[in-house]
């Protein structure tokens, strides 16, 4: 499973701006919430031509 991870990588980072000039990242979404009980969350998300991705931690 790790071989697996690390070529994929590998062929990730390889893969990048070989179609054309590589495109900077666009944070789409930073959100930092404080719930009842003093809990506190927040959330960001990053999206790059096609391709987007969010995580959040509450």
């Amino acid at each position: 499973m790790k071989r697996a991870f690390c070529l994929i990588a590998m062929l990730a980072l390889t893969a990048c701006g070989v179609d054309g000039e590589p495109e900077q990242p666009v944070y789409t979404d930073v959100g930092i919430a404080i719930g009842s009980g003093g809990h506190v969350g927040g959330s960001i998300g990053v999206s790059r031509g096609p391709l987007s991705v969010g995580v959040g931690i509450f």
